[in-house]
């Protein structure tokens, strides 16, 4: 990567042709993605693993869980710097060089700070996602409300997004033999 791009601000998008500069159209892309990948770092070393999550539009955070122990709590304690991705694959695009195929894709990139949260937010969190994967269960009449108990066993993270960017890369629907992944 040419030395200048370092420089850029974090959520500058190289290619400003595919750049989304629309802030409902992140928004929306992050409460309808299903999965999001978070990375963190310790010591040098980038990790990343996947979450489900929920986006919390007034908080202008994420929130997901994990068990309470494990590598991405001890990396957030360490340093709580984190970005968090969430794509959408769309049709192939095939071309007549190698070096043309492409894909359509939406994505966003979220950058911010991880810290775990205790107590009542992440009581509130916990139901966020409920609600987000089964929205058509209820506490108290499908399944069984979460105990305290249960609680200590979950570390459960906010992430404060500093900033973000989104892009995308969409053809026209007749563009010549696209094709669906899996779908040939």
């Amino acid at each position: 990567m040419p030395r200048e791009l370092t420089t850029l601000p974090i959520n500058h998008v190289r290619r400003q042709d595919r750049a989304v500069t629309d802030d409902d159209w992140i928004k929306c892309l992050l409460r309808r993605a299903p999965v999001g990948v978070l990375g963190t770092v310790h010591a040098g070393q980038p990790f990343v693993n996947s979450n489900l999550f929920v986006y919390d539009e007034p908080a202008n955070a994420i929130y997901f869980h994990t068990h309470r122990t494990g590598r991405t709590r001890a990396n957030v304690e360490d340093d709580g710097r984190v970005c968090f991705t969430v794509f959408e694959m769309g049709r192939l695009l095939p071309a007549p060089t190698a070096l043309d195929f492409s894909v359509e894709y939406a994505s966003a990139v979220v950058f911010g700070r991880a810290e775990v949260v205790e107590e009542t937010e992440a009581t509130r969190c916990l139901q966020m996602l409920l609600d987000k994967y089964a929205p058509h269960l209820r506490p108290g009449r499908d399944y069984r409300a979460r105990v305290p108990e249960e609680l200590r066993l979950t570390s459960v993270y906010r992430v404060a997004i500093d900033s973000w960017s989104g892009k995308r890369k969409q053809v026209a629907p007749d563009f010549p033999g696209a094709f669906r992944y899996g779908e040939v």
